[in-house]
């Protein structure tokens, strides 16, 4: 008699975190994987950079504090300046468990942003959808990501969309689909346009359609009040994330409904070709 095959139960995607912190203390329980605190950081790094793109009349500054565990990188945005030198040394050999209770924030989402990326890496069969991003010049590859970015916002032409981290490649796009937004940051100035950036996101939605954000908004603390507006006024909320590019995913269908995740290395870094990563929240009543 043949005996009967055993079937292993097909992986399923976790649940949506109801807020970051539940998603920590999940983490913390071992509920997506080993237990955190016998994960330890092996190379702890910053990077710091100054653009100005082909053409473009202005520039910016960026600085990102990364955490290697293992072959996976986590990542989160800083202000640049703002990131003391201890930090980056604090965190080498340091186990995750003890690095998510960090004093300092960055250090916290990185280190979560790694975990994860170990955890429930940017694959198919957690959901992700690869996008390929071509060889070129800084601006090009900001383009090309910018078009990955704003594919994933559902919105016709003519709606209006709160731009959450103004970054001129995504308003351009927006403007090339007849879509108009209302920038916003909390450093304000102008865009390439010389439109004024907003400084109060939360004053703006209400008088939007759609909303477009940075991870960074991890990082300065104003991800989980922008999240929960947009779901009290039924709003789809988009993420583009070098920061957090393995946590954002964890809300899909929780108040997010895509991501584009852009881990350790970033587009800028080199002119040679690269990949990104792109998540829709799964419609309702879906098999997770």
């Amino acid at each position: 008699m043949t005996p009967a095959l055993t079937r292993t139960p097909a992986r399923s995607t976790p649940a949506p975190a109801a807020s970051y912190d539940e998603l920590v203390a999940r983490v913390l329980d071992g509920e997506f994987g080993p237990d955190p605190r016998t994960r330890r950081i092996a190379v702890a790094f910053s990077t710091r950079q100054a653009v100005r793109h082909e053409g473009r009349a202005g520039g910016y500054r960026n600085e990102v504090l990364s955490l290697r565990l293992g072959a996976a990188v986590g990542s989160c945005a800083v202000e640049p300046g703002a990131l003391p030198d201890a930090a980056v040394e604090d965190c080498v050999g340091a186990d995750i468990a003890r690095l998510l209770d960090h004093p300092l924030r960055p250090v916290r989402v990185a280190a979560l942003d790694a975990y994860l990326t170990q955890a429930l890496p940017h694959t198919p069969a957690n959901g992700a959808r690869p996008w390929s991003l071509p060889a070129g010049s800084s601006l090009r590859k900001s383009r090309a990501r910018a078009r990955a970015v704003t594919g994933l916002l559902d919105a016709p032409p003519g709606a209006r969309v709160l731009v959450v981290g103004v970054v001129n490649s995504l308003l351009e796009a927006l403007r090339t689909r007849g879509l108009s937004y209302v920038p916003c940051d909390l450093k304000g100035g102008t865009t390439e346009w010389g439109e004024p950036v907003r400084t109060d996101a939360l004053a703006e939605l209400a008088h939007c359609d759609a909303v477009l954000a940075s991870g960074m908004t991890l990082g300065n603390g104003s991800f989980e009040p922008l999240r929960e507006a947009a779901l009290r006024h039924g709003l789809p909320l988009v993420m583009f994330a070098q920061t957090g590019s393995a946590v954002l995913p964890r809300f899909l269908g929780a108040g997010v409904s895509a991501v584009c995740a852009e881990p350790y290395p970033f587009f800028w870094l080199d002119g040679g070709p690269g990949s990104i990563h792109r998540y829709r929240a799964p419609a309702p009543g879906a098999a997770r």
